[in-house]
């Protein structure tokens, strides 16, 4: 697709044709233009966790849905991906590269970054992965995992203390889905998002 079109197409899809798996080709270009995100000092802080095999995928919800549960919304139409990516940022990978010579600091305090980059850039990759999935004609979602479920998630796939998950993709052929009532919202308009060189507002804030 041209890139404006995969803007345009760009949605967060919560179901999937679980028949139909993502073929191997077609993950591993996913997960290569994820590779492709910018990072601070190009520190690379980033790992992805790819799960195809259905236990692992069904490992993967038993141990991050929540305990209030979502039986028969859109989790149990989201658990129908057959691909699941995690993006894990790392911050140590990034205090490292700022104490070495090239940057100038001589320690890896964190109080020098003013946001964390490590999710920053993290998060990039992700967006990367989720439009090269739209470019593909697959239909992706990004969704975080709930906070007391990550050492669980952790434990359940070996994943180091050092690695922090930014959050997962699904990925897959769409199936059944239905519109997110949130986006009865509306986008907001232009005038009150975008600042052309002093910040205003319809309220003059």
């Amino acid at each position: 697709m041209e890139f404006d079109e995969v803007v345009r197409r760009r949605q967060m899809v919560r179901g999937y044709d679980p028949a139909r798996p993502v073929p191997p080709e077609l993950v591993d270009k996913i997960v290569r233009h994820g590779l492709r995100a910018p990072s601070a000092g190009f520190s690379q802080g980033w790992s992805f966790l790819v799960l195809t095999d259905p236990a692992d995928r069904e490992r993967f919800w038993s141990v991050t849905a929540s305990s209030e549960g979502e039986a028969g919304g859109w989790l149990q139409r989201m658990s129908t991906a057959p691909l699941i990516i995690v993006a894990l940022s790392n911050k140590s990978v990034y205090l490292d590269r700022y104490a070495e010579s090239d940057k100038g600091w001589t320690d890896r305090d964190e109080a020098r970054w003013p946001v964390p980059y490590w999710d920053v850039d993290t998060g990039f990759a992700a967006l990367l992965m989720h439009l090269t999935a739209v470019n593909e004609g697959l239909g992706s979602c990004f969704i975080g995992l709930p906070p007391d479920r990550i050492d669980a998630f952790r434990a359940a796939f070996g994943v180091p203390d050092l690695f922090n998950p930014v959050g997962a993709l699904t990925v897959g052929y769409r199936g059944a889905d239905k519109r997110s009532p949130s986006l009865k919202r509306g986008h907001r308009p232009v005038d009150d998002v975008v600042h052309h060189g002093r910040w205003a507002s319809a309220a003059g804030a």
